[in-house]
């Protein structure tokens, strides 16, 4: 039997830090030892701090773990966290910083140089950025390792297959986003209901130059980000969960549609315990992807891509369809824990 590692959760009570419970449930590889929140849920068992909003039960195996501060030290090998970004930066770094590796969905240390921005299967290589950032920082066996905006799920992994066969030369993307990707309580239903928001505050700077540094390489110092353009537009929409991308590509060498789907639909996967099979799933229906149908197709990991097709004056047009709370929010951040083992550095 595999060592479990012993988890904390900061945020914990939140949208993404329940999904992070339900996640790692049965995880053979890790077991939740803590959890943090704030200062309200302190003291207080799991089960009473916590409004669980998701559909499943929650574990009851974190039932009675007493909530604590959201500062170390934990009792834990590693933490993942969901805390909202204005208390993210401060205290992931402290948290590095006394030695504990730091799994982020917050948006705090995304862009930092020597921070990796990770989808596994697309930049693993990224690890090694690591070492830059501990003797940067100068953490001792501490580190942070950040997964992506949720929306940038929907359509970075078919750019990525698409960028290693043909090269990107830029790229057009609107994206509809559900509204789970705004927390708990969320978006207000006289403003969402019978409506579409075309404004998500701070979305599509990050849409724009996330890609570039996910699609990037690294020198043996820093990462030199990918050279295409991207240009964005972020809705949200009257969808629970399940981030839809209608993305228009355009390509610096010539291909067939033949070619690019099997570009997508062969781009490797990872064997860990997390991976999708497959990461990437073409369908030809032609309404589909939509989120209530595919959100959970690889229990919420696998990217959905359809409406694949030529375009009129870019070189190709797709949808793409990732879960948004899973594949791109704790799905994510438990997969990148799994990378981190199989690579020796938890």
């Amino acid at each position: 039997m595999s060592k479990k590692y012993r988890v904390g959760i900061l945020g914990a009570t939140g949208t993404v830090g329940q999904r992070f419970c339900q996640l790692l449930e049965n995880h053979p590889q890790f077991e939740i030892t803590a959890l943090a929140a704030s200062d309200r849920s302190v003291g207080k068992p799991f089960v009473e701090a916590c409004s669980w909003k998701l559909a499943t039960p929650m574990p009851e195996k974190v039932k009675n773990i007493i909530v604590t501060p959201i500062a170390p030290p934990l009792d834990c090998d590693l933490v993942f966290s969901s805390l909202p970004s204005n208390v993210a930066r401060e205290t992931e770094e402290a948290f590095a910083r006394a030695g504990y590796p730091v799994i982020s969905n917050s948006s705090s240390f995304r862009m930092d140089e020597d921070v990796p921005l990770l989808i596994p299967e697309i930049n693993h290589d990224h690890l090694d950025l690591l070492e830059v950032q501990k003797k940067k920082r100068g953490f001792d066996k501490g580190f942070i390792v950040t997964n992506p905006n949720c929306a940038i799920m929907s359509f970075a992994p078919p750019l990525a297959a698409l960028n290693d066969k043909f090269g990107v030369e830029s790229v057009f993307v609107t994206t509809f986003q559900a509204v789970s990707g705004a927390g708990y309580p969320g978006v207000p239903t006289l403003d969402i209901m019978d409506n579409v928001l075309p404004y998500i505050a701070g979305e599509e700077p990050k849409v724009e130059t996330e890609a570039q540094k996910i699609l990037g390489k690294f020198n043996g110092e820093q990462i030199e980000k990918a050279d295409f353009l991207v240009s964005a537009q972020c809705f949200r929409v009257p969808v629970i969960d399940g981030h839809t991308a209608s993305v228009r590509v355009k390509l610096k060498n010539t291909s067939t549609l033949e070619e690019v789907r099997e570009a997508i639909s062969n781009y490797p996967n990872l064997n860990l315990l997390s991976s999708p099979s497959p990461f990437m799933a073409i369908t030809d229906e032609p309404d589909r992807p939509q989120p209530r149908l595919d959100r959970d197709r690889g229990k919420g990991m696998t990217i959905t891509i359809g409406r694949l097709f030529p375009d009129n004056i870019f070189d190709y047009r797709f949808v793409g369809l990732s879960h948004n709370t899973v594949r791109g929010a704790a799905g994510a951040a438990v997969l990148n824990a799994e990378l981190l083992i199989e690579k020796g550095l938890i």
